[in-house]
């Protein structure tokens, strides 16, 4: 009897693992297809993200301003060096911003991704303007994080070391404080020369469909330069032109100066001819009729040669006069419009960013 007992309880224990170990096997199937499953779906998300994107273009390019946030966390400060006046810090530098394009549907909110898919989307040229020097953290991988949400707001972290300058005043030296900031845009360029910064800007600068304050300035610049020079020309030609006129008119005078010249230095023969009987009795009588003869020829040739003097030599061109005054106040009044304007604007802007 207590062996047929413990053969069926052997036998039951026997089907229990057996039902057991199927079910197991059930379950590591399943979990395995959705896994496979969740893979396929990744891929084709990630493909379907990718088809037809351009990562030349920024999101809302022609539409709107793109809004990059950034966010700093410190894991190590230092060393301040006071000889180089500079100091080193070490970072891990977030940016978030939204592309529309790399909006997704799928049973996942966020797409967490390394950096090979950070190289085939748009990303901020954000660089630090007191930095000196800066290093990405590249070991073992590169230490860049991609996350991406289904409404296409990107998180992308990365791990610098920066090297900054922070000047120093060292009057109070050694119970002296100072405050090192780190300051970081995107897309500012040195002033060098007009062509210089309009090519360097614009090679900078992501290709945008507006006018930004760089490309006003810089046009209105050019506007300037491009008038002087017309201004030029014109006063050049107008002046070359009144040198022949007067050079014609010169000619000509001496013509007509060289005719009268003749005719009263015929005149004045014919005068000396009939008042010579005269001379001995009558000695004013020569001189009187010389006097009153308007043709001595030493006298002709100095009032030609004043003449000459006077239409040669050509005054300051009234244009020139008034661009000396013109020109100044016209590009004072435009920096004076431009920097209130665009000065002005920068409290608006920042008005317009949500505060966190």
């Amino acid at each position: 009897m207590w062996s047929r007992e413990s053969a069926s309880l052997r036998l039951i224990c026997l089907l229990a693992l057996t039902a057991l170990w199927e079910t197991r096997s059930v379950n590591a199937d399943a979990s395995s297809d959705a896994f496979k499953t969740n893979i396929t779906l990744f891929t084709r998300i990630l493909d379907r993200l990718l088809d037809g994107y351009d990562n030349r273009l920024r999101p809302g390019l022609g539409d709107r301003v793109t809004e990059v946030k950034t966010n700093i966390y410190v894991t190590s400060f230092g060393p301040v060096s006071d000889t180089d006046m500079e100091y080193t810090i070490d970072v891990f530098f977030r940016q978030s911003w939204k592309d529309e394009r790399l909006t997704f549907h799928g049973p996942m909110n966020i797409l967490p991704l390394n950096n090979l898919m950070a190289s085939k989307i748009w990303t901020p040229d954000t660089f630090f303007h007191n930095g000196k020097k800066s290093v990405a953290h590249n070991m073992t991988m590169p230490n860049k994080l991609l996350r991406i949400k289904d409404d296409g707001t990107l998180l992308y972290t990365m791990r610098l070391t920066v090297h900054a300058e922070c000047p120093m005043h060292l009057e109070d030296f050694p119970m002296d404080f100072h405050s090192c900031p780190l300051k970081f845009g995107s897309c500012v360029t040195t002033v060098l020369t007009m062509t210089t910064l309009s090519i360097s800007a614009r090679n900078s600068l992501p290709k945008v469909a507006y006018a930004t304050a760089m490309d006003w300035f810089i046009a209105v610049c050019y506007a300037f330069v491009f008038s002087a020079l017309i201004e030029f020309a014109t006063v050049n030609y107008f002046t070359k032109r009144g040198w022949a006129w007067d050079g014609k008119s010169v000619v000509n005078d001496k013509k007509k100066e060289r005719a009268s010249v003749v005719k009263k230095n015929n005149a004045y023969a014919v005068a000396v001819a009939n008042y010579a009987p005269n001379i001995t009795k009558d000695s004013s009588t020569l001189p009187t009729v010389a006097k009153g003869g308007a043709g001595d020829p030493n006298k002709a040739k100095t009032e030609s040669k004043t003449q000459e003097s006077k239409k040669t030599f050509n005054s300051v061109s009234k244009i020139d006069r008034l661009s000396r005054i013109l020109f100044p106040v016209l590009f004072g009044t435009f920096n004076l419009v431009y920097w209130a304007t665009y000065l002005n604007r920068e409290p608006v802007i920042k008005d317009m960013v949500p505060s966190n």
